[in-house]
């Protein structure tokens, strides 16, 4: 009798733990737990994203409002030297460059030279003699022997001189006289704010235009 009763104490206990063991497998996971701490973020992996945000934003920018140009011309380095102060305080970057010009100084009337000269001589009294006054005889240097008849600004009145000349004889000609000078502009980056220049000496004869960015 006792024996029945302990088989049927173990049966219960082994039902009771088989049917424990099939309610908790079979139940759902519990939810994961809801946090509000943020995301760790690594402080380079910050800094690296603020940096690349920073340059794309400067590299938009840059390129909706640079504005590039060239000014000029100044003829001497401290003409130069005042405008770059002047401008690079404004611009985003600005540098010159160096230029040689060939400029007209004038017009020269004369007689081709002479094989001597007694012959240059003898063609300035035969022009003294036909009562022109303005001549002078080279007696040195490249254009020796060559009877000077005037310099001048004008290429009108040098050309009215030559013409005056050839009709009484003689064979004028007139040359352009040039000389090289140097130049100096001025190139530069602004941005949507345009550079002032009036303070500069002579601003009203530079030549302020657009030119593209490199």
């Amino acid at each position: 009798m006792i024996a029945r009763a302990i088989f049927l104490l173990l049966l219960a206990l082994n039902l009771a733990m088989g049917a424990w063991w099939y309610v908790h497998l079979s139940a759902p996971p519990p939810p994961e737990p809801v946090s509000d701490t943020p995301t760790l973020v690594l402080l380079h992996e910050r800094e690296a994203q603020a940096m690349e945000e920073a340059a794309t934003a400067a590299t938009t920018a840059a390129a909706g409002d640079t504005v590039c140009e060239t000014i000029g011309p100044f003829a001497t380095q401290s003409s130069l030297q005042r405008a770059l102060d002047l401008i690079g305080a404004q611009a985003l970057r600005a540098q010159f460059q160096e230029q040689s010009v060939e400029n007209t100084r004038g017009y020269w009337v004369y007689l081709p030279a002479y094989e001597s000269r007694e012959a240059a001589l003898k063609s300035a009294r035969q022009l003294n003699a036909a009562s022109v006054r303005d001549y002078y005889v080279v007696t040195a240097g490249d254009h020796e022997n060559t009877v000077s008849l005037g310099l001048f600004r004008s290429r009108e009145n040098a050309s009215q001189r030559q013409a005056q000349i050839a009709a009484l004889g003689f064979p004028a000609r007139l040359e352009e006289r040039t000389e090289v000078t140097r130049q100096f502009w001025i190139d530069y980056e602004r941005g949507s704010d345009a550079i002032d220049i009036s303070s500069l000496p002579g601003a009203d004869e530079l030549t302020q235009r657009p030119r593209a960015c490199r």
